[in-house]
C-alpha cells in the first residue's frame, strides 16, 4: 500500500504544475486576445486542463480517504483537535476544500469555454476564473516550509 500512495502522491504533486502553466497560459490568452474568438489550441488546452484538474481530484479524494493526512485525523483525533491545529486542520478541511473550490471553478470555465458569447465578454469571464481558480489553489497548496520539509517536486 505504500508503494500505491507514493505513486499516487507523485502523480497528483506533478499534476499540479501542469494544472498552474495551463491556468497561467490561459490567463495569457485570455489577456492578449481578449477581442478575438477562442482558438481550437486554447479551448483544448481548456479541455487538458479540466481532465488534468479532475484526475488531480480523484487523486486526491483517494489520498484524503485511504491516506496518511486527510480524514484519518478526524477518526483519531475528532474534529475539535483537529480544528485546534493548524497542520492538521490543513490537511483535513482547508486543503481539499480549496482545492474542491478551485476545480468547480475550472469545470466551470470549461462551459464558457464551449458557449458561443461575444470574445471579448468570453476573455472577461474566463480571465476572472482563471484568476480565482489560480489565487484558491496558491493558497491552497502545501508549499515548502510551510508544513515542514515538503518538496516542491515530489518523488525526486
Amino acid at each position: 500500500m505504500d508503494t500505491l500512495n507514493s505513486l499516487l502522491l507523485f502523480i497528483h504533486s506533478w499534476l499540479r504544475w501542469i494544472i498552474l502553466i495551463l491556468l497561467l497560459v490561459g490567463i495569457f490568452n485570455s489577456l492578449s486576445k481578449m477581442q478575438r474568438p477562442l482558438s481550437n489550441v486554447a479551448k483544448k488546452m481548456n479541455l487538458w486542463l479540466m481532465i488534468a484538474a479532475h484526475i488531480t481530484l480523484l487523486i486526491g479524494l483517494y489520498q484524503y480517504f485511504f491516506g496518511p493526512k486527510g480524514f484519518v485525523f478526524f477518526r483519531t483525533m475528532g474534529v475539535a483537535s483537529v480544528m485546534k491545529n493548524s497542520v492538521y486542520r490543513f490537511w483535513a478541511v482547508e486543503h481539499i476544500t480549496g482545492m474542491i473550490i478551485a476545480i468547480i471553478l475550472i469545470t466551470i470555465t470549461r462551459g464558457i469555454a464551449k458557449k458561443d458569447m461575444e470574445p471579448a465578454r468570453k476573455n472577461k469571464k474566463l480571465l476572472v476564473f482563471y484568476i480565482f481558480a489560480i489565487v484558491i489553489i496558491m493558497a491552497s497548496i502545501p508549499w515548502p516550509g510551510r508544513f515542514g520539509d515538503l518538496p516542491l517536486f515530489r518523488g525526486l
